[in-house]
């Protein structure tokens, strides 16, 4: 059952991030703005944070979530997030508020002191519990060391002792922590923070959209050497139905493309799905510069998809 948290819509229009100037990423670190696009507007993306408990492995991975550029430009377009450089954000908010920062990381050294004497307090019951569990006297010698009931900052299965800077606890190691969060202490970004918008592809970006508007979910296809993998719903749920290209009206699609993606799709069980933008029955839907589609949004156009299937297999 899901919490009801993840339920209610984030603060809109909410901070999608950029990461690189260079690799354009765009990223989203809230697991309830990901729950509430998955669950209202079909938006998937991609998770590729490993898990702190098993950093080892890339079959289940986590937050951040990494949106494809066809998802960051319809939520743009949409009114729904804005773009943020990340990078620009934490300069300025370091210069701006050192005090709060500085404060900041010493509640956290606090809070990393606090939880090192909770694991050594907890490390010192199970010791006393044992020794009673086995009747041995609270006095005993092991390897030439006397643990005695009166040292309570030690036992037997303690870590050696550091030399700490902390006069309150004197001994123990502070637990190193990394937020998941900026916020705080850094304020939530403003809209005003704003960058360019992802550069898409127009003729992808215009099936990623008809797709979209007609109840489809979409994720990356590179496994199958195309476009997008068009779910009839959540992918949770459901198998893909189509493996998704998109082209220019007008472009030329080799007969060798054409049937070997045709048997491709055919073999692993999915329609291979063509589609492009028609606009005035003779033109493009958007131009090259998807910049420039809430322009086009204003313009009759729509989109024509074929499905492509084998029958010799």
């Amino acid at each position: 059952m899901i919490a009801q948290d993840s339920l209610s819509a984030p603060d809109l229009p909410f901070p999608i991030f950029q990461i690189s100037h260079t690799i354009r990423r765009y990223l989203l670190y809230d697991i309830n703005t990901v729950t509430w696009l998955r669950r209202t507007h079909n938006i998937l993306g991609v998770f590729i944070g490993s898990l702190p408990q098993s950093p080892q492995q890339n079959i289940f991975l986590g937050l951040p979530l990494e949106l494809q550029p066809e998802e960051a430009t319809l939520l743009l377009e949409k009114g729904l997030a804005f773009i943020a450089d990340d990078l620009q954000i934490h300069k300025k908010a370091i210069k701006s508020s050192p005090k709060g920062l500085t404060e900041y990381k010493a509640t956290a050294r606090r809070e990393a002191f606090a939880t090192a004497k909770a694991v050594v307090k907890h490390k010192q019951l199970k010791t006393q519990e044992v020794l009673q569990r086995l009747n041995v006297d609270p006095a005993i010698s092991i390897r030439g060391k006397t643990i005695d009931k009166d040292e309570h900052d030690e036992s037997i299965f303690d870590t050696p002792k550091e030399p700490s800077s902390e006069p309150i606890s004197s001994g123990i190691v502070p637990y190193s922590s990394t937020p998941t969060t900026s916020y705080p202490p850094m304020t939530t970004p403003s809209k005003h923070a704003l960058s360019p918008l992802p550069e898409v592809n127009a003729s992808s970006y215009a099936l990623f959209k008809h797709l979209h508007a007609s109840g489809y979910f979409m994720s990356p296809g590179l496994r199958f050497g195309c476009q997008f993998s068009v779910y009839p719903g959540d992918p949770l749920r459901f198998h893909s139905h189509f493996l998704a290209m998109g082209h220019d009206w007008d472009e030329e699609i080799d007969i060798l493309d054409l049937i070997g993606d045709g048997r491709l799709g055919t073999g692993v069980k999915k329609g291979w799905l063509i589609g492009g933008a028609v606009k005035n029955s003779d033109t493009n839907a958007i131009t090259k510069n998807a910049q420039s589609s809430a322009a086009e949004d204003s313009e009759e156009f729509h989109v024509r998809t074929f499905c492509v299937e084998w029958g010799g297999m």
